[in-house]
């Protein structure tokens, strides 16, 4: 900036000669305060007011004169805008006292903030203020589309939980003797910390099952919300059996803490799958807040129930089958990106009868969450034991010569009714999963062979009480053949075809066996 140019007179060149510095520095100091006031003294330049750009979420500041929606602020001669600041799409102004003749206020160094919106209705900032407490910032473009109903389950089903804890805190403490005066308050403690101590070693000793968390996620989080219920149950029964109160209640808080074990273990990769960038605290910290306000609410309703002394086996049954329902709806509406057995299995099958993979929504949805442990059965065992396998040597030897250049031999075991695929020693993750792709085609073809046999044994042995001869391994050495075409053919399209769905594949979602088949040395 150029120094200012001060313009003598005579007398003042006389008076700066002789009075020497004082009043030069006053002459200066008034020539400064002159040209200051004239600046704000100038008339402002009024910009058109834009729309916020949507994506605009950091606060921005705009110096100089005002906005045309602020000229009703502006128009007192006294007040002086600063400043425009945008956040979110709001607006304020910054504006400053002056004097008449465009300088600022002596003694008046506050700047006010004028805001240029209308104010809120107190709804509104209601709903505003709850928003910040149970959605996540930039909500709904923040988190994918599933994450709505995954949250409204969930809350659902703590609000059940929540008021289920209040008829089971009831139970345990008029089973222990609390209610009655029954038992002294030391003996009453050391129940009450036995019990607790024996879920803790409960939840230690099932920790041990961590790496089942990664590839069964969904069945393993419905699994744990049974076992919670379970334990539930158990503690209520304490009611009917008092004496019996200690090794009921050690029970029931085992499997309670496994239960929370399974939700703690699961509870990350499910908000992990709903986040969009690095925001996973964000929803994490905002999916906890809404399943405690859903707790707080089902508890403060149960209390409410209490007091009017209701069916405890009624209450129960409702509470836990709301429990239960929420439960299975809220892991059903989780959307996964990863092909674990299940979803790989969903994936293979719709392959080979559409020649299209689902997409993941679909084949999330039509993932098995759930089957009775008597009912288990899984039909494709990948990395097993040699002797699982093959029935006989020369059913190994008819095998193994069509997987010369394969690291892996897939074979059928008629008696158990399971594919095997054995992994050799070089198998690496690519093999496994093209393993695991060639045992669903062939299982694919037994079926339709066993579908076939059965219809046909129906015809021939339809009025006649002989019995078909049991199969082998080399029974279906043709359709182990077959199958190796169809895949050298299709594994390279189906892998495409997922990743264009957006599947995520690996080896170790597939939980494969440790056992591998290695070259025999020559001696």
């Amino acid at each position: 900036m150029a120094p200012i140019q001060l313009k003598q007179s005579p007398s003042s060149a006389q008076t700066l000669t002789r009075g020497g510095a004082t009043e030069a520095r006053a002459v200066v100091r008034e020539s400064v305060r002159t040209t200051a006031a004239a600046t704000l003294a100038a008339p402002p330049v009024v910009p058109s007011l834009h729309p916020p750009a949507a994506d605009q979420i950091q606060a921005e500041v705009r110096f100089g004169p005002a906005v045309d929606g602020l000229a009703v602020h502006a128009a007192a001669a006294s007040s002086r805008i600063l400043c425009c600041e945008e956040i979110d799409g709001r607006r304020w102004n910054y504006v400053v006292d002056v004097e008449a003749t465009g300088t600022v206020r002596r003694g008046s160094s506050a700047v006010k903030a004028v805001s240029l919106q209308t104010p809120a209705a107190p709804v509104e900032e209601l709903i505003s203020f709850i928003r910040s407490y149970v959605v996540p910032e930039g909500f709904p473009d923040s988190v994918t589309p599933s994450y709505v109903p995954y949250m409204t389950w969930r809350a659902l089903k703590h609000f059940f939980g929540g008021a289920m804890g209040v008829f089971t805190t009831q139970t345990l403490l008029s089973s222990v003797g609390v209610s009655r005066n029954r038992a002294t308050p030391g003996a009453v403690a050391i129940n009450w910390i036995l019990k607790d101590g024996a879920g803790r070693v409960g939840k230690m000793l099932f920790a041990r099952q961590g790496k089942k968390f990664d590839y069964d996620l969904k069945q393993l989080r419905f699994a744990g919300d049974l076992l919670m219920e379970l334990g539930a149950g158990v503690e209520l029964a304490t009611s009917a059996v008092p004496h019996l109160f200690l090794p009921l209640a050690c029970a029931a808080n085992v499997a309670k803490n496994v239960a929370a074990v399974t939700s703690t273990s699961t509870r990350t990769p499910i908000y992990k799958a709903y986040a969009k960038g690095e925001n996973i605290g964000d929803v994490t910290a905002k999916g906890e807040c809404v399943g405690n306000i859903a707790d707080l609410l089902g508890t403060g309703l149960s209390i409410l129930i209490s007091k009017r002394n209701p069916s405890l086996l009624a209450s129960f049954a409702f509470l836990s089958c709301g429990y239960v329902l929420s439960s299975y709806q809220e892991v059903k509406s989780v959307v996964l990106n990863t092909l674990n057995r299940a979803r790989f299995t969903v994936a293979v099958e719709s392959f080979i009868k559409t020649g299209q993979v689902p997409s993941l929504k679909e084949g999330n949805s039509k993932e098995n969450i759930f089957s009775p442990p008597w009912l288990k059965h899984t039909p494709v065992i990948i990395g097993p034991r040699f002797g699982d396998a093959f029935q006989d040597p020369a059913s190994f030897l008819a095998t193994q010569c069509l997987f010369e250049k394969e690291r892996y031999i897939v074979t059928y075991n008629p008696s158990k009714d399971k594919i095997y695929a054995l992994l050799k020693d070089q198998a690496k993750s690519e093999d496994i999963l093209k393993a695991a792709f060639h045992a669903h085609v062939l299982l694919y073809f037994v079926r339709l062979s066993n579908v076939n046999r059965s219809l046909r044994n129906r015809n021939k042995y339809d009025h006649s009480k002989l019995e078909s001869p049991i199969p082998t391994n080399a029974d279906f050495v043709a359709h182990v053949a077959e199958s190796c075409n169809i895949v050298s053919s299709s594994y390279g399209v189906f892998k495409r075809k997922a990743a264009e769905q957006g599947w995520i594949m690996s080896d170790s979602l597939l939980n494969p066996g440790r056992a591998r088949l290695c070259e025999l040395k020559e001696a």
